[in-house]
């Protein structure tokens, strides 16, 4: 029998590979008519349901705690994010823009915890940054800044993912029930309204006529997605944060691996020499982290 450590590494090595695998059934969605917008929307919203029929109490905890109504929103604006780049733009540039996230941790933290940056916090800050302008950086077109809708809506993914988690920790004293249910209502409630409005604008495609193809495929990744919440749930409350970060890493490797081998990415040297230095930053954190319980730019986790 395995040892309940390893059970914990497998569960949440579990949840890195829904992740990392999510952008293939999105897209599969968006061939299907549904965008991955409203698809987003669906699969939280059964999120909540299932939560409030295991916790039928927790509507309170918002009530009690206003502070919750500000985690709903960097919630679901990484949701927004992340999910629609994911179907958009190549899906590897898309994940390595989004793990820029330890970089707006730290300047998070400081703003609205009051944690003052390290020096080595800063040093893997000007590395996280150096990687994203490598890969931002075409020549001869000025300064690197995002180039397209995917890269601008991966960097808003992952600094909404790192508002998430400075706020998880600001609302510590918040019921986690509540902050789940927060963090549910979120991915359920923006992306269901930036549908709407893009839907009203035209840049959005409308809500498809039901169909056993993509109720099936949705309904399939909100089970995948509950399922790796619970392993997530699981593995992180059994090892240390660095230990989680390090593992949770591991959503770059199946989403890239997945990605190059169907077609989806192309690992150009400006992609791999910029991930590296973004991948290094990461992995940095993580590792004062696994020694410090409280390290201010642990990277967070997705719900």
């Amino acid at each position: 029998m395995k040892h309940p450590v390893h059970w914990a590494a497998l569960a949440l090595s579990f949840n890195a590979l829904v992740w990392g695998l999510a952008w293939w059934p999105f897209r599969a969605l968006k061939e299907a008519g549904l965008h991955p917008l409203w698809a987003t929307a669906l699969i939280y919203a059964l999120g909540v349901l299932c939560l409030l029929a295991l916790r039928p109490g927790a509507w309170r905890h918002l009530r009690a705690h206003p502070g919750l109504w500000w985690l709903v929103l960097a919630a679901g604006g990484t949701n927004v994010g992340f999910n629609w780049a994911l179907t958009i733009e190549d899906v590897v540039r898309v994940v390595l823009l989004f793990y820029l996230m330890p970089a707006w941790t730290l300047m998070l933290a400081w703003w609205l915890l009051g944690e003052r940056p390290t020096g080595a916090g800063l040093l893997r800050l000007g590395l996280a940054l150096g990687g994203v302008v490598v890969v931002l950086l075409v020549p001869g077109q000025g300064w690197p800044v995002p180039s397209s809708l995917g890269d601008a809506l991966a960097i808003f993914g992952g600094f909404s993912f790192a508002l998430t988690n400075v706020l998880l920790r600001q609302q510590t004293h918040t019921p986690e029930t509540g902050r789940m249910l927060a963090m549910f209502i979120g991915g359920a409630v923006l992306p269901g309204a930036v549908a709407l409005v893009g839907g009203l604008q035209g840049w959005v495609t409308g809500l498809p006529a039901p169909q056993l193809g993509w109720l099936s495929l949705a309904l399939g990744l909100a089970v995948m997605f509950l399922s790796g919440n619970v392993a997530l749930q699981y593995g992180a409350a059994r090892l240390a944060a660095g230990t989680t970060a390090l593992l949770l890493l591991s959503e770059i490797v199946f989403a890239s691996v997945s990605s190059v081998l169907l077609g989806a990415s192309e690992l150009g040297w400006r992609t791999v020499l910029g991930g590296a230095l973004i991948l290094a930053a990461a992995v940095w954190a993580a590792l004062e982290g696994e020694q410090a319980s409280a390290a201010p730019d642990d990277l967070p986790h997705k719900s």
